[in-house]
């Protein structure tokens, strides 16, 4: 799949799925609140683990109803990653996670923008989420809940912050994984845009 925009789907917004998309869209700026304002962590928990562990649904729906659209296919990883950026900068900001853990995590997406400018620059869309890149963001969705409880203290502290750093360094290592499987795609596609777009030269003597 090279991700072309000739190959890709309608350009559909109005789904059943991406309605599904844009409900967990809004579930972001409710998480941020309960999280950063009352500080009520159960109810934003909540939200999260519903907004993340739902992230297969909206597939799923625009497979089974055949109502797969280009702006789903965008909208839909996007909407997972700005989970992961809020979740991330909420954690981050109430210390349940140390600013190193931060940084690899906006390192990849870094990476993941500068194969992006590279795609359009030779005339590609967007690729498809890697079954890596999907199975990383579930780990990661799960660390998240895990390490917020850890910091509640007592017996959660003890259970949850083993186990929620071990589930967030394994979804951050696969994280990467699926960065460098993505870099070596967008690498084979501009080496492949850049041979198709030169002239074959034949050389000569004068």
């Amino acid at each position: 799949m090279t991700g072309t925009e000739q190959d890709a789907p309608p350009w559909r917004i109005w789904t059943i799925p991406n309605a599904v998309s844009f409900i967990r869209f809004l579930g972001i700026g409710v998480f941020l609140y309960l999280l950063l304002g009352p500080r009520n962590d159960v109810a934003g928990l909540i939200v999260l683990a519903v907004g993340g562990g739902t992230d297969w649904v909206d597939g799923f729906l625009a497979r089974r109803l055949g109502q797969v659209s280009r702006f789903g296919q965008l909208f839909d990883p996007l909407v997972d990653r700005l989970y992961i950026l809020a979740a991330i900068a909420a954690l981050t900001i109430r210390e349940f996670v140390p600013w190193q853990f931060t940084a690899a995590l906006l390192a990849r997406e870094l990476v993941l923008l500068a194969g992006l400018f590279v795609l359009r620059r030779h005339g590609y869309g967007p690729l498809e989420v890697h079954y890596l890149g999907k199975a990383a963001t579930f780990i990661i969705f799960a660390a998240f809940p895990v390490l917020v409880l850890a910091g509640q203290g007592g017996t959660a502290t003890d259970i949850g912050k083993p186990v929620g750093w071990a589930l967030a360094w394994w979804g951050i290592v696969l994280y990467w994984l699926s960065a460098l499987l993505y870099v070596v795609q967008v690498a084979g596609l501009a080496r492949a845009a850049r041979a198709r777009n030169t002239p074959d030269v034949v050389g000569h003597r004068t």
